[in-house]
């Protein structure tokens, strides 16, 4: 039996056969989940390459916080206002138009989270193959054999996945501090790596472009900061807890970052850092040696794991919550009788994620075709807001974001800019981006269609 909707919660979906299981503490650390993975550790030498400079490396890690902050913002009023599951899905059908709400829940599922599993897989899986010693030949399926198995272990219920999910994030955010903490006092490091006088002068002066550019690996790596909002029709009280759980979580995560941005500019050499892979097993290397190295590097595997997991796990509410419309493929919105998951969802979110696989192969690929699609949605959702607010003023606001309309409007102009450098500086992973949102168009029409052919 489902439990009975709470009481005074505004905006539900009587049709939403998921369950209110999830409490404060599961939405903080399933979005803690959702940010901290890989990027942390695999793009500050994409960042540091980029923008060579360490006051312009920490002002990009802040400035991704704050970004996403306002984006946070946004996403606090619009998820109060509809507790519902499938996010921006369900903000841009509301606010304006079905088939707007169609594209970005299209582009949202196939690119996002699909695109954002499949990055996360490839990491996983490279790391895999160099700890067995395999031929790079050996990723691709290794990746899929992790995105298969991640997709089985989250049909069972929401709330062991979300108990799972509090112990992993607990023990990343710990250890992670520990590492912040014990590094320095160890040694092994210079302060003064941090200061712009020990740069060679070799090093290229930073540009507003290389700046823009440095956004694509820095905002993947804040990607998740919206995650409680797919899953708001089964959170606790959602007109209190899902905006608490956005910005505390960012909180924790930007103070985190920021943390360990300083600990790799202490520990490396600029010219290190530059292009490297893994910015925390050459860190952990300095400070506690090959055995460190070896330990952060098991520390990160199953930081991506985790957040892997918990993206697995979000993907699949967009797919439903578009099914119940009928704006999907038929059957995404069957719901197992016995743990209340979407199963055939989760399914579908598979295998698009092996597709991406095979079609991009790579990290860095998937990287910059995932942030494009997060920054085009982001932009529509603060659309849906101002839209909302003119076409519905009286409608009731639980949470009204801080700073209308001035930080939602800067948002979107940053929003925007970045966008237009990825767009000169990684053409065809914007165009792949692009394509994807073509693809839906016809897709939208026949659902459509095929909705009203079965209307009585």
């Amino acid at each position: 039996m489902n439990a009975e909707p709470e009481v005074g919660i505004v905006g539900e979906d009587p049709r939403d056969e998921l369950e209110r299981e999830l409490s404060l503490s599961d939405a903080v650390f399933l979005v803690v989940a959702c940010v901290i993975g890989a990027g942390i550790f695999f793009t500050p030498g994409r960042v540091a390459e980029l923008i060579p400079h360490p006051y312009w490396i920490l002002a990009a890690w802040l400035f991704g916080g704050l970004l996403s902050l306002a984006g946070a913002l946004a996403n606090a009023e619009l998820g109060a206002m509809f507790p519902r599951a499938g996010g921006n899905y369900v903000y841009l059908r509301e606010g304006v138009h079905p088939i707007a709400g169609f594209l970005v829940g299209w582009l949202t599922f196939f690119a996002i989270f699909a695109g954002t599993i499949a990055a996360l897989a490839a990491i996983a899986a490279e790391q895999m193959v160099a700890w067995w010693g395999l031929s790079e030949s050996w990723v691709v399926p290794v990746a899929v054999a992790i995105t298969l198995v991640s997709s089985a272990l989250n049909i069972p219920s929401v709330r062991s996945g979300a108990r799972a999910n509090n112990v992993a994030s607990i023990f990343k955010i710990g250890a992670l501090v520990a590492f912040c903490l014990i590094g320095p006092m160890i040694g092994g490091g210079d302060l003064g790596r941090l200061s712009p006088s020990s740069l060679p002068d070799a090093i290229a002066t930073p540009t507003l472009v290389g700046f823009g550019l440095a956004m694509s690996p820095v905002l993947f790596s804040y990607l998740g900061w919206n995650s409680s909002v797919y899953v708001a029709s089964e959170i606790k009280n959602p007109v209190r807890n899902l905006p608490i759980s956005l910005f505390g979580a960012l909180g924790i995560c930007t103070g985190l970052y920021l943390a360990l941005n300083c600990l790799y500019l202490y520990a490396l050499p600029i010219t290190e850092l530059i292009g490297i892979n893994d910015a925390g097993g050459a860190t952990a290397e300095v400070f506690f040696g090959s055995s460190g190295a070896m330990i952060v590097g098991g520390i990160v595997l199953a930081s991506v794991l985790g957040t892997l997991n918990a993206t697995v796990l979000l993907g699949p509410r967009v797919a439903y919550s578009m099914a119940l419309d009928g704006l999907f493929f038929g059957g995404a919105e069957k719901v197992n009788p016995a743990f209340r998951t979407p199963v055939a969802a989760i399914w579908v979110q598979a295998g698009v994620t092996i597709a991406i696989l095979m079609l991009l192969r790579n990290f860095p690929s998937a990287l910059d075709f995932t942030t494009f699609a997060i920054l085009l949605a982001s932009m529509a959702d603060i659309v849906a807001l101002y839209r909302l607010r003119v076409r519905e003023p009286n409608r009731p606001r639980p949470y009204r974001a801080w700073g209308y309309p001035f930080v939602p409007g800067l948002y979107f102009a940053a929003t925007l800019a970045i966008s237009g450098a990825m767009i000169w500086g990684r053409p065809l992973e914007c165009l792949v981006g692009a394509l994807m949102i073509a693809a839906g168009l016809p897709f939208y029409f026949l659902f459509k269609n095929r909705g009203e052919r079965e209307k009585p």
